[in-house]
């Protein structure tokens, strides 16, 4: 992982465009090629963001050779073009592959209870297997759906863009397997946000909400007239 707290415009060129001022920031490379940039306040979330796959490139700023630039492209030649004017500090860091996520018991058991009762995605599912493991972590279930396309699904006990985000990741990689693309995405929880809702429709991902105690097995207590 490389650190590089910088004095930064950055500018984004595709299918929408942004700006950020000069300013300073926090930019972020990670291993797997991502890179993005951060204010000191917004908690996790980045002013803005290139997911891999894509490529960086750092040569003398065109305008202005006192700065540098930097441009990070996706294979749709999307830009993410970052200004930078100073550096204030720089570090390269080793952080080796990280275990993953340990999930709490609800989340752990919605993902036990869904491999067991898969059909509640839809008639026609099946299981492939969970926690299917890839580069970037597992996959909490890979499944096929009546098609025998292959569904990837992840499993939140509360949905929100995080989510969202991390099985677009695991979308992007599987889909490069050829054994397995076209890979579709499913974000199930019992409580989608809708913001997550919004983002993962408009990445093609399907929503399902999962009721806890129908997966058990147990009666709705709620009150109905039939």
């Amino acid at each position: 992982m490389r650190l590089v707290v910088a004095t930064c415009q950055v500018d984004y060129v595709g299918r929408l465009t942004a700006h950020l001022p000069m300013a300073p920031r926090l930019l972020l490379v990670k291993a797997d090629g991502s890179v993005s940039v951060h204010a000191d306040d917004r908690a996790y979330k980045p002013l803005n963001w290139m997911t891999p796959p894509c490529s960086l490139t750092e040569q003398a700023h065109p305008e202005n050779p006192d700065h540098r630039l930097w441009i990070v492209e996706n294979k749709a030649g999307e830009q993410l073009r970052i200004t930078v004017s100073e550096v204030h500090h720089e570090s390269h860091h080793e952080l080796g592959v990280d275990p993953g996520l340990v999930k709490d018991g609800v989340e752990a058991h919605l993902q036990e209870l869904l491999a067991e009762h898969i059909e509640t995605l839809g008639p026609g599912y099946s299981l492939v297997r969970r926690e299917y493991m890839t580069a970037i972590g597992p996959v909490d279930i890979l499944g096929r759906d009546a098609d025998g396309v292959t569904v990837a699904v992840e499993i939140k006990r509360r949905g929100e863009i995080d989510g969202v985000e991390q099985l677009t990741r695991y979308l992007e990689l599987l889909n490069r397997d050829p054994l397995l693309a076209p890979v579709t995405g499913i974000f199930a929880a019992q409580v989608i946000k809708p913001q997550a809702r919004t983002l993962a429709t408009d990445r093609g991902i399907r929503c399902v909400t999962l009721d806890y105690d129908t997966l058990r097995g147990i009666e709705s207590s709620d009150l109905r007239l039939f």
